[in-house]
């Protein structure tokens, strides 16, 4: 059974940091691509950044050179490094990786984050 299981959401103010954290079970990261989406309410979930299997990544234009997704294999976690943050990156984060071998996707439970002004 596959488990995401993400944390470090919150509340923080404008220009502010937070690091989320994405722990599995059940699904090796380093053989699978794993993603960072979020959603706001009404709005279609959005794909935020991705770390590849090969490590490479690739980012949301609009969190360019403010996020950074990597990756411990020792711990099997995916984390996303967020800085000046912003009151528009205010949404629900959900980690998912997407097993390669039989293309099923997997979701965490998602964790909040909130950004004011």
């Amino acid at each position: 059974q596959v488990q995401l299981v993400e944390s470090g959401g919150g509340l923080v103010q404008d220009g502010g940091s937070l690091r989320l954290s994405c722990a599995a079970s059940g699904i090796i990261f380093n053989v699978n691509n794993v993603n960072w989406f979020r959603q706001t309410p009404g709005k279609q979930r959005e794909l935020v950044a991705t770390i590849t299997k090969s490590g490479t990544t690739n980012y949301l234009d609009s969190v360019k050179g403010r996020f950074t997704i990597s990756r411990d294999n020792a711990k099997n976690t995916v984390y996303l490094q967020m800085n000046s943050l912003k009151p528009e990156d205010t949404a629900v984060y959900f980690c998912s990786a997407l097993r390669l071998a039989t293309m099923t996707r997997y979701w965490g439970q998602g964790t909040q984050v909130t950004v004011f002004s």
